[in-house]
């Protein structure tokens, strides 16, 4: 895939990006590190939460995004984030396949650095049965070709 520069991307550009499956075990590795509540770690325990049964951490479906959005959205230089809103509509489970669509909402060239500007990406990530499990929406620096 050919690198993008900002002078590459315009208003409803999208990308998809491939599948990923995650399971049971990846969800409590994760959490069990990095987020460890009951209804992260525990199958047995998560069902007497508010999610019912085992739900991942948003931050690992976050994870998971970003590594999609990185293969899927080729901005030279890389994705550099400068601020980002995400929800979690719904939660993800052992056995989703998450897919991402991306589509840039502005580009905005900088008026103080003629070699860069700002582009709002918006991703949101789809299970399996085609539901939003998460919608985030990020300010990117994207530098212009040289």
């Amino acid at each position: 895939m050919d690198k993008l520069y900002l002078d590459d991307l315009h208003v409803g550009d999208t990308f998809e990006s491939r599948e990923i499956q995650i399971s049971e075990e990846q969800i409590i590795e994760f959490a069990s590190l990095y987020d460890p509540q009951p209804f992260h770690i525990d199958p047995d325990a998560a069902r007497a939460t508010f999610f019912g049964e085992l739900a991942a951490s948003g931050w690992h479906t976050m994870g998971i995004t970003m590594r999609l959005i990185v293969e899927s959205v080729p901005i030279a230089g890389g994705i550099i984030g400068a601020g980002a809103e995400v929800t979690w509509p719904r939660p993800t489970r052992p056995g989703d396949v998450l897919r991402v669509r991306s589509q840039v909402t502005a580009v905005t060239p900088s008026k103080s650095r003629e070699d860069r500007g700002m582009v709002i990406l918006r991703s949101l990530t789809f299970g399996g049965d085609g539901e939003v499990r998460q919608d985030f929406t990020a300010r990117l620096m994207v530098f212009k070709k040289s």
